[in-house]
């Protein structure tokens, strides 16, 4: 892509969630957007159809970003909570009401799917890094959907608390459910075909 445009899209990411911190995402316009990323109105429409598709990019370049680290060095422990992880939900914790209105009950369907994904790509490119023989038997896609399904219904859940846990109550919870019970990946048990 070329740089000028990536600047630009960032601008505009980075106005949205800052605008989002200070009031309701229905409150704001695409004119406060443009102006507070100090671009004009046409650049954005040169980038987004709408609001909705700069919101799901701009959530979507945190994880981007977070899980470059994940790729290249997966976690091969259970017992270690991977830097990211903190790193991420604290970017959540930052725009919570952000996250509470995309994931909520009358959320976005594109957001949540597009920020679901995300996750089932990170846990396709980096469980066979990490434990290639974590899931004997069972397809990839059918392991990311899971664990990605597991990780949303965790931040959902905590997102409804009142008032938000921390992110290190958030990251153990988080990763307690992603490992399960005794030694998480690494445990070798018998498979649906096995019993």
């Amino acid at each position: 892509m070329d740089p000028r445009a990536s600047r630009t899209r960032a601008s505009l990411e980075s106005a949205l969630l800052t605008l989002a911190r200070e009031r309701a995402l229905d409150d704001i316009s695409v004119a406060d957007i443009v102006e507070r990323a100090g671009v004009n109105r046409s650049s954005f429409y040169q980038h987004y159809a709408d609001k909705e598709i700069l919101l799901a990019d701009a959530l979507e370049s945190e994880v981007d970003q977070l899980s470059e680290t994940l790729r290249v060095r997966p976690p091969t422990d259970g017992a270690t909570i991977p830097h990211e992880l903190f790193l991420y939900l604290a970017h959540i914790a930052e725009n919570a009401a952000v996250y509470r209105l995309v994931l909520g009950e009358h959320g976005s369907p594109l957001v949540a799917a597009r920020l679901r994904g995300q996750i089932e790509q990170i846990v396709l490119d980096t469980v066979p890094l990490a434990k290639p023989d974590a899931f004997p038997g069972l397809p990839l896609d059918i392991v990311a959907s899971g664990i990605a399904g597991s990780a949303f219904g965790v931040l959902i859940a905590w997102l409804a608390r009142d008032p938000l846990p921390g992110t290190d109550t958030a990251a153990e919870w988080l990763w307690r459910v992603l490992i399960g019970p005794g030694e998480g990946w690494g445990a070798t048990g018998a498979t649906a075909e096995q019993k």
